[in-house]
């Protein structure tokens, strides 16, 4: 057949949704034309859909080695690399870029941020200053390199690019979010007012209200103006929770399946003298990020980040490729499997961020939905779960705009709910696998550190050293939304950040009372 003929095809076989129709017709298209990029980008597509996980990241491997591609190609390549964690994939490209005579500004940001999202910050930051170089105008490139220097903790720097942003482009609402987080706002500098006009814009995309939304809240809470700050985020929420598809009784049904999995033995470290994952879970915003700073000051710990290097290895294992960090078929495949190779897949993805230390930290605190799998696939692993007062993690998810991995966070019954689902899978992981999980108590951390930080490094086999007390001892660059909270000293707060909110949020405390949850009254 023509290449014409099979691509007419392909085309009317995705129409139909005939997966393994349009992946036959596709592959006869990369045999007569493999230096073509499209066609295999499109493969890896089509081959997702079949749900053929190794098959689509071959094709999106093919892609990257194919010469002919157009910008719109490349755009789609760093995407498909990273939905399979290829972080070498997308290095080659964005060193390519960067020694191209004219390299392209545009795929220089997406680089950046898809870098600073697979933790190579270094690389991602020389990607931002040279988008920036090449077009200093570019609002998207001044967004992206002021998100990079945040991380890097250049506060003056990062500013000056956001304020770039929104002079340029004053409907960057993205830009606006990201200058909310860089400072505590004060009566005499704020954006409140650009945010409100901004706000009462007319066909404001969902996408683009959530983040003024976000950032009104986050300013008038700054300024002590609780009652508009509650009403800008129950505004951001509901425009956040419109674009997301999630429903709690799945997850509900994960957790089950997870618990109804054999608690299979564990075999003894085999891999002395080999490198020591901590893994930091817990519910997201109970302090994981301040635990994992915490660690990093010690010389024998790397604080790598929060990194889907375990979910990717299980994606493989399954050949499924899924939403968030691990699904219902993946659970249902991973009956039988060696994990001990998994294990294998996961150091060896790991190798290339890693330096001389003999322990990293992977703090992804939804990986607590992997811990069977981890104690299975990794002897030697450590894991900590962080946890935190009930109300004040479950209200910092509800204020936090995350990407779309949390869908659960926008609503109070629903993040009820998943905090109960965590709670619960969490006591089953203590049982089918015990002394293999070292609970943290984030209030006793931030009020006695060194006690705490003994019984961590005790339990994690290395030896404890003062400096292991402050996070302002570790300088490593941090990307989570604690960004700005870490690079300080430790604060033990004697009134939550939830207390001016308690009447807001009693549909929150009142689902976790009847979960069990204790809750105290609302405090003074």
């Amino acid at each position: 057949m023509t290449p014409g003929s099979l691509q007419a095809r392909a085309n009317a076989a995705v129409d139909r949704k005939d997966w393994p129709a349009a992946a036959e017709a596709l592959r006869g298209l990369a045999a007569l034309a493999p230096h073509v990029a499209r066609t295999w980008i499109d493969l890896s597509y089509v081959e997702s859909f079949s749900g053929r996980y190794r098959a689509a990241h071959e094709a999106i491997a093919a892609a990257a080695r194919a010469p002919q591609r157009t910008p719109g190609d490349i755009a789609d390549l760093i995407a498909r690399l990273r939905t399979f964690n290829d972080a070498a994939g997308v290095q080659a490209i964005a060193k390519t870029l960067m020694l191209a005579p004219s390299p392209d500004a545009g795929l220089l940001s997406i680089c950046a941020l898809q870098l600073s999202n697979l933790n190579d910050h270094v690389l991602a930051l020389a990607c931002a200053e040279a988008a920036v170089s090449r077009q200093p105008g570019s609002a998207n490139a001044r967004l992206a390199r002021g998100q990079m220097l945040a991380q890097h903790g250049d506060i003056d720097g990062a500013t000056a690019d956001f304020e770039a942003c929104v002079a340029q482009a004053p409907g960057m609402a993205a830009a606006w979010w990201s200058l909310a987080r860089l400072r505590r706002q004060s009566s005499d500098a704020n954006h409140v007012a650009s945010l409100r006009r901004l706000l009462a814009m007319p066909g404001l995309p969902p996408r683009d209200a959530a983040f003024a939304g976000f950032a009104l809240h986050k300013e008038l809470d700054d300024l002590g103006d609780h009652a508009g700050a509650w009403q800008a985020l129950e505004q951001a929420c509901e425009a956040k929770r419109g674009t997301l598809n999630y429903a709690a009784a799945g997850s509900r049904a994960l957790v089950d399946a997870l618990i109804s999995l054999p608690a299979l033995p564990w075999a003894a470290d085999a891999r002395a003298g080999g490198k020591t994952p901590i893994f930091i879970v817990g519910m997201h915003r109970s302090g994981t990020t301040l635990l994992e700073q915490l660690l990093d000051a010690h010389p024998q710990v790397q604080g790598v980040g929060e990194l889907y290097d375990f979910t990717s290895a299980m994606r493989h294992a399954t050949d499924h490729h899924c939403q968030g960090v691990i699904d219902d078929v993946i659970v249902a495949r991973a009956r039988g499997l060696d994990l001990s190779e998994v294990g294998r897949r996961y150091l060896d993805g790991m190798a290339w961020r890693l330096g001389g230390q003999s322990h990293f930290t992977d703090k992804l605190p939804s990986n607590f939905l992997n811990v069977g799998f981890i104690c299975q696939a990794l002897p030697q692993a450590k894991i900590l779960r962080m946890s935190r007062d009930p109300v004040e993690t479950c209200f910092s998810n509800l204020r936090e705009l995350f990407s779309d991995a949390n869908p659960y966070s926008y609503d109070q019954s629903e993040l009820a709910d998943y905090y109960l689902q965590h709670r619960r899978l969490m006591a089953h992981w203590d049982t089918a696998y015990p002394g293999r999980i070292l609970d943290v108590d984030y209030a006793e951390l931030t009020r006695d550190p060194g006690s705490v930080m003994r019984r961590i490094a005790s339990f994690c086999g290395i030896d404890y050293i003062d400096a292991m007390r402050d996070p302002r001892n570790s300088t490593r660059v941090v990307a989570t939304a604690s960004v700005m909270q870490v690079r300080d000293r430790i604060v033990r707060r004697d009134v939550p950040k939830w207390a001016p909110y308690a009447r807001q949020l009693q549909p929150l405390v009142t689902a976790l009372r009847r979960g069990g949850v204790e809750v105290p009254g609302s405090p003074a």
